[in-house]
């Protein structure tokens, strides 16, 4: 196919569409992979290790297309469901400019890149996830396209106040495709954004040399629009798949994401698809996302209609702070003021919105010159407290590969950070070893977040600690025991963290009184083989309900009441 008149949008032929409406979104823990970096098809052993693994690829080979495939993903999608995930989000998959390996780079929107395999693997791998109970996400590319052309005599051309450059040529005689995008005049053309954060440059410049769009509210910006939602509800039709990840929200509009959001959206349903799950990379305050998610009315737009945008966004805000926290570097309470912002600015959004994508590892590592995962300079223990931490607290868990296997990846370049789970140099290693300290740990609570209602749907509240059982606080140093609980109804969920390296701590942790009367005893969920004795105090005018636990450096302590 090479033109958009060319795409069928009615239901297709004999294809029974995936409704998956025994669950939430809010309920899925994601797996995020990149495609060239998880698996090639070649059958390959685990390496032997116990608990942490660097991941393999040097600095050269990480910088260009290392083979990874999507008949790799199909063959180790037992892999990533006996994590415990329930979703799968995958790089972008279209057909690339040829020096990108990572899929952000499209030089044709209507087929699957070649090096990864073709539209038969990817259909078939959303088979076989959906058969595992798993759902699928597909990340996707709005606000600019590949390397497609260039400015007047190939040079490089750089955002000025908003002035629009010449259009130089088109790189490929038969690219990008749809045809209707090998036009000039559907692109901004000003130059690469120097500023991110400078409105309106962030929206108008060029992604590095990367094209952007036209992004404004002109006929041919709205033209670009209807091409890519069409485009994208095409592969909705093609392959069953189940959402989309929107790459760099912030550089598009407010009113076009929610129009692309709201056209998706009723085309899923059209399918009789209806959870169809949106959700974006907005790099910024929650008052920046909040633009983008939930409902939106075009009234002034002359469109009566009220337009929903994103289902939700990555939870960059806690991304930033929470290594801080689980390394001992910073004081809990952050964490307190985080959930008291995410409150605030749910009340704005109402079901669009009030859970965000959690994470602790992503591929861009945004903001940072040094780029490097949650596993550099960290424990085992401490990997999965964070992890655990995103299992148990309010929002959607996200875990980005190489993350089970304490993957440690740092320097100057995202490069650094996109391991493969493969050895280039050879056809036998990998490093899918389900035998790992971290793995299992993950696995174990993944388990029991997936059987529970309590972490799924509960409320969440920060626990104070005291060390005499009398005097109550919340955390205010930096080495501080997290503790949280989460409830619903009558069941409690408690996390407890003991974030210092070095010292050992025997504390109180409050616990919902009113709740636990008819409770003795928390029963273990991870870190403990005994029940805690739930105790009460003996101060008629303080009446709480409290546990008592000993804790050893980077200990962490999941229970529950019964």
């Amino acid at each position: 196919m090479k033109s958009i008149n060319d795409i069928d949008l009615s239901p297709k032929p004999g294809k029974k569409y995936w409704k998956n409406g025994h669950r939430e979104w809010r309920e899925e823990f994601i797996y995020f992979l990149l495609v060239d970096r998880f698996h090639d098809n070649n059958k390959r052993h685990s390496a032997k290790f116990d608990s942490v693994h660097p991941g393999f690829g040097d600095e050269a080979q990480l910088g260009k297309l290392c083979g990874g495939t999507l008949r790799g993903i199909i063959t180790h999608l037992t892999y990533i469901k006996d994590l415990g995930c329930t979703a799968i989000w995958l790089s972008p998959v279209f057909k690339n400019n040829p020096e990108s390996y990572h899929g952000y780079a499209i030089e044709n929107y209507l087929e699957v890149d070649e090096r990864f395999g073709t539209k038969n693997d990817l259909e078939e791998l959303v088979e076989m996830a959906h058969e595992l109970d798993m759902r699928v996400y597909l990340d996707i590319v709005l606000h600019h396209v590949g390397d497609n052309w260039c400015y007047p005599n190939g040079n490089e051309y750089f955002y000025h106040e908003g002035t629009e450059f010449p259009f130089g040529e088109w790189r490929y005689p038969d690219r990008p495709v749809p045809i209707e995008l090998r036009n000039p005049a559907l692109y901004g053309r000003k130059g690469q954004i120097r500023n991110f954060d400078a409105y309106p440059e962030t929206r108008e410049g060029d992604f590095f040399s990367l094209k952007a769009f036209k992004n404004d509210e002109s006929r041919e910006a709205i033209y670009v629009q209807k091409l890519l939602t069409a485009i994208h509800c095409y592969w909705i039709r093609e392959l069953d798949i189940d959402g989309f990840r929107l790459d760099a929200v912030k550089h598009m509009g407010e009113l076009s994401i929610s129009r692309f959001c709201s056209y998706v959206r009723e085309y899923a349903y059209s399918l009789g698809k209806k959870n169809f799950f949106l959700f974006g990379e907005i790099v910024g305050a929650d008052e920046m996302a909040s633009k983008y998610v939930g409902s939106r009315s075009l009234a002034t737009y002359n469109d009566q209609n009220i337009y929903y945008g994103l289902n939700s966004a990555l939870d960059f805000q806690l991304h930033f702070l929470l290594e801080g926290v689980i390394k001992g570097k910073d004081s809990p309470h952050k964490l307190i003021e985080r959930y008291e912002e995410l409150q605030t600015n749910a009340l704005q959004r109402g079901e669009y919105g009030e859970f965000l994508v959690t994470f602790l590892d992503n591929h861009d590592q945004i903001g940072n010159d040094f780029k490097h995962r949650f596993g550099h300079d960290a424990e085992p223990a401490q990997i999965i407290a964070g992890i655990a931490f995103l299992l148990c607290a309010l929002g959607t868990p996200c875990i980005y590969y190489g993350t089970e296997q304490g993957f440690e990846g740092c320097g100057k370049g995202d490069r650094y950070i996109r391991e493969c789970m493969f050895n280039p140099n050879d056809k036998n290693t990998n490093v899918l070893n389900q035998q790992s300290e971290i793995y299992k740990a993950i696995s174990s609570i993944a388990k029991f977040r997936n059987e529970s209602n309590v972490l799924k749907f509960g409320r969440m509240f920060m626990r104070e600690t005291s060390k005499d059982g009398i005097r109550f606080h919340l955390p205010e140093c930096h080495k501080c025991l997290l503790a949280f609980s989460r409830i619903l109804y009558d069941q409690e969920v408690v996390f407890v963290f003991n974030s210092s390296t070095s010292d050992v701590k025997e504390e109180h942790i409050l616990v919902d009184c009113q709740l636990n009367r008819k409770h003795k005893w928390m029963k273990p969920v991870y870190g403990l083989k005994t029940n805690v004795e739930i105790l009460h105090s003996e101060n008629p005018a303080n009446p709480v309900c409290y546990i008592k636990l000993y804790l050893k450096p980077m200990q962490l302590v999941i229970l529950k009441n019964y």
